[in-house]
């Protein structure tokens, strides 16, 4: 199961926020690069990367940011995401270096947009499913959509998509534990593989995902526990190779 330590970019630094509010930001680092070295430094495959303005705005702002990481980690793969609308911003963003991109209120808006982005790249396009009380939320979580997480799901269950990330809204950055339940539901549902965002606050959270591994939850994305210390990178990716 693959480990996703995440960057959130607000005005070119690395922050977290709190069950996706803004005004909750808390700057971790102003060094989006270092941030990524050190993540390289600790074992890491994968860094999962959002532009947290870019999604609020529907077109990337913190591009420079992204680019920096990219380039300080070129060994590491980029997943990348806000404010990934249209073909254009894909091509560029997979063109610089990134790795695979998540396409989240384009599901929603532009269902086209996401099945001919899986077509033309195959493995490097991913979907983004925020939700909150079960129905999803889109453009930076700000506006609720009319349909449910796993309805929208299945819509793309043969588009492609190399892994949908699954962010329970009202855990994310709360420290307060993973939805294993949904998260895993959702997962026993599809053929496409879950990665679980939002909550993981130790390594038991972690260890409950990989529980599910067999019902398809393929990956976990860890934000804040990083940052405060209460995950160990190195110790969340032993046990989950383990």
């Amino acid at each position: 199961m693959i480990v996703y330590p995440a960057i959130d970019l607000k005005d070119g630094r690395c922050v977290r926020l709190v069950r996706g509010e803004m005004k909750s930001a808390t700057v971790f680092n102003d060094d989006p690069a270092a941030q990524a070295r050190d993540f390289a430094a600790a074992g890491a495959q994968w860094i999962h990367v959002v532009d947290l303005d870019g999604a609020f705005a529907g077109k990337p702002k913190n591009a420079a940011a992204v680019e920096t990481i990219v380039a300080a980690v070129p060994a590491l793969k980029i997943q990348l995401g806000g404010g990934i609308r249209d073909e254009r911003v894909i091509n560029n963003w997979l063109e610089k270096g990134v790795a695979r991109v998540v396409l989240g209120t384009a599901a929603v808006k532009n269902p086209n947009l996401v099945r001919a982005a899986c077509r033309r790249w195959p493995g490097r396009v991913a979907l983004g499913i925020d939700a909150r009380d079960g129905l999803v939320r889109i453009e930076g979580w700000g506006r609720a959509a009319a349909v449910a997480a796993l309805d929208l799901a299945r819509r793309f269950e043969d588009a492609g998509a190399a892994a949908i990330v699954f962010t329970d809204i009202d855990r994310d950055g709360a420290l307060e534990g993973v939805n294993v339940e949904a998260t895993a539901a959702l997962a026993r549902a599809l053929k496409t593989p879950v990665i679980a965002s939002g909550g993981i606050s130790s390594l038991d959270d972690l260890a409950a995902l990989r529980a599910h591994e067999k019902d398809g939850v393929a990956g976990a994305i860890i934000g804040r526990a990083l940052y405060d210390g209460r995950i160990d990178l190195k110790s969340a990716l032993a046990l989950m190779a383990a």
